[in-house]
């Protein structure tokens, strides 16, 4: 609901005229269309696992088998292993795309940032804890004593509540101990599937389009997308990845789409060349929003997915606003323009938008 209300917000919903077919911008026909949208998290992974390492200088790696594709999933790693071990994203390296690292999964079905934030967050407090340990028992550490829950670690520096002014650092820590370096295996197991709750990332979709009714053009001219995946790792990964999915989404509602040859059992369209799909010149402006969720029951750091949420749900918000503009639904996919243009092949007008 929160996702619902600030996209209308957002949108200006509650300025449309709710009434199909009565919106021009000269010859082209104006509608508006919403849609909610909801997402499955994959908790049927495996345990997922990391590894944390960091050096008598004082920098850091994480390791895990995740790949990268272009979704930013190594960058969101480093913040996340920086963060959990308390080193600088400076002092921070990951490395991944390699089968012998310990086990996490790939970056599909929305799966990435939750399963491999999870294990890297493992990794790297297990690791924090480790060396807050070794300080707190090292007679010769400003925090030899200290309670381990009171220690914080930032920018590879210890320092607690409980001795207010004292200091140690990880590289003075490990040179003290003639330690070249220190690891941990971080493993986070994800929930059972029989939880009573709903396991879902949400969202909302709001399109503009306008509408050539002779020709059965459609034009989408805004969309706006309000999301909830709980904890936002990256705004700006997560904003590329939304924006996208939209995208992905408008295509599927005007131009990608396939037959099957029931001759041969073959699809018809074989090549790239044959087969639509959005240019820049298609792209219309879109708009991205946050609600922000507290969700403890998905991970450690109660981060959801963002790869297909941002596409579910577009192609029934476009052809909502499909109907608003021109009074027709339109039920199949993609909507060439022969659907849009030919009352025949469509369902009777309805009275009353939606």
């Amino acid at each position: 609901m929160e996702c619902l209300r600030l996209g209308a917000e957002r949108f200006g919903w509650s300025g449309r005229n709710p009434a199909p077919r009565t919106t021009r911008d000269g010859e082209w026909l104006l509608g508006t269309g919403v849609a909610a949208a909801a997402y499955p998290i994959a908790f049927f992974m495996p345990p997922q696992r990391a590894r944390a390492r960091i050096f008598a200088d004082g920098s850091a790696i994480v390791q895990t088998s995740t790949q990268e594709f272009g979704t930013g999933v190594l960058t969101m790693a480093t913040q996340v292993g920086a963060d959990a071990l308390g080193v600088a994203l400076r002092d921070m390296e990951f490395q991944a795309g390699d089968s012998d690292l310990p086990n996490s999964t790939a970056a599909v079905g929305s799966a990435g940032a939750g399963m491999v934030s999870s294990a890297v967050h493992a990794a790297g407090t297990a690791l924090r804890d480790q060396l807050i340990a070794l300080a707190v028992g090292d007679e010769q550490s400003p925090l030899h004593g200290a309670g381990p829950g009171s220690v914080k670690v930032a920018d590879g520096h210890l320092t607690s509540a409980e001795r207010p002014g004292a200091v140690d650092t990880y590289r003075e820590l490990l040179s003290r101990n003639h330690m070249s370096d220190a690891e941990a295996l971080g493993t986070w197991r994800p929930p059972p599937l029989d939880t009573p709750h709903g396991l879902l990332t949400f969202g909302a979709q709001f399109a503009e389009v306008a509408v050539d009714p002779e020709l059965g053009l459609v034009r989408v001219r805004r969309l706006n997308g309000a999301f909830a995946p709980g904890r936002v790792l990256n705004p700006l990964l997560a904003h590329s990845q939304l924006m996208g999915g939209m995208l992905w989404g408008m295509s599927q509602a005007l131009l990608e789409g396939n037959h099957m040859d029931p001759r041969y059992g073959r699809w018809a369209e074989t090549n790239l060349a044959e087969y639509l799909v959005p240019v820049n010149a298609d792209a219309p402006e879109v708009h991205v929003d946050f609600v922000d969720v507290d969700d403890e029951l998905v991970g450690p750091l109660g981060a959801k997915g963002v790869g297909e949420i941002g596409q579910v749900g577009v192609a029934a918000a476009v052809a909502n606003a499909v109907f608003h503009a021109t009074g027709r639904r339109i039920r199949s996919l993609p909507m060439a323009p022969e659907l849009v243009m030919d009352p025949d092949l469509a369902t009777d007008p309805v009275a009353g938008g939606q």
